[in-house]
């Protein structure tokens, strides 16, 4: 096989193309009833995960996402996780394979406890992160939701944009 062999076929274009995520455009239903199929994964109703993963991807917070739901703020973590949100748990990795020894069996609960120095609550939404994994079909919804931003950034965005420098303002 000669050099001209292996280059038939490349071509050299102008331009770049353009690499990105593939997302799908599933805009016939409201991310409730996205959602709804996966009930039985979900740690609340479909209805209530949409509002957290809306309030969640306009940049509130956990808590402020969990009110606006009606659930508590460690149901609202445990929705992010298994919508596939990255960063739920409270401890640090050293701390949560603590926890996973504890889950195995390895460490007894009040020394897992310990050694993590979280407090209940934290032990608890470790536990369930470590326990349960993210549903990627949660995910693949979730991720088109945390996309959007939610119509607040784009309100945002307007609010601020005298605020907001531009490239030609760092010369």
């Amino acid at each position: 096989m000669t050099l001209s062999d292996i280059a038939a076929g490349i071509e050299v274009t102008a331009r770049q193309e353009e690499r990105g995520v593939a997302s799908v455009d599933d805009t016939d239903g409201d991310l409730a009833s996205l959602l709804a199929p996966h009930v039985d994964a979900l740690p609340c109703s479909p209805e209530a995960t949409a509002v957290v993963l809306d309030h969640h991807a306009r940049g509130e917070s956990v808590g402020e996402s969990a009110r606006e739901a009606g659930v508590a703020a460690m149901t609202a973590a445990k929705v992010l996780h298994r919508c596939g949100v990255q960063g739920v748990s409270p401890l640090a990795p050293t701390a949560r394979r603590v926890v996973r020894d504890w889950l195995s069996g390895d460490v007894s609960r009040a020394d897992a406890l310990e050694l993590t120095g979280g407090d209940e609550a934290a032990f608890a939404l470790a536990s369930y992160v470590e326990s349960h994994d993210p549903v990627p079909e949660l995910s693949d919804v979730a991720r088109g939701a945390l996309a959007d931003g939610g119509n607040a950034s784009v309100e945002k965005r307007d609010a601020l944009g005298e605020t907001m420098s531009s490239v030609s303002d760092l010369r």
